[in-house]
């Protein structure tokens, strides 16, 4: 049986929604925020947040990954090692 050592939910995909105080069910807005990259974007509906989100996919898919591609699935979102 071989190991796959590939994430099912990378890192690299990992975000934080912020939406704001004044949102509504009707009227969605807030802001995305790739953990890894930093990059941000507002959003003013929830159709604007679902194409933010398919667009940082989009950008991401000739990416290579890291050199120790391994080694950078080890770390943390802050650069630090979460086990041993």
């Amino acid at each position: 049986m071989a190991f796959n050592t590939d994430s099912k939910y990378p890192t690299r995909r990992a975000y934080v929604v912020k939406v704001r105080g004044d949102a509504k069910p009707d009227a969605l807005a807030g802001r995305l925020e790739n953990l890894v990259t930093g990059r941000q974007c507002d959003f003013a509906s929830g159709g604007e947040l679902l194409e933010s989100i398919a667009s940082d996919l989009e950008a991401t898919l000739h990416e290579r990954p890291p050199q120790g591609s391994r080694k950078y699935r080890q770390m943390g979102v802050l650069g630090r090692r979460l086990l041993p």
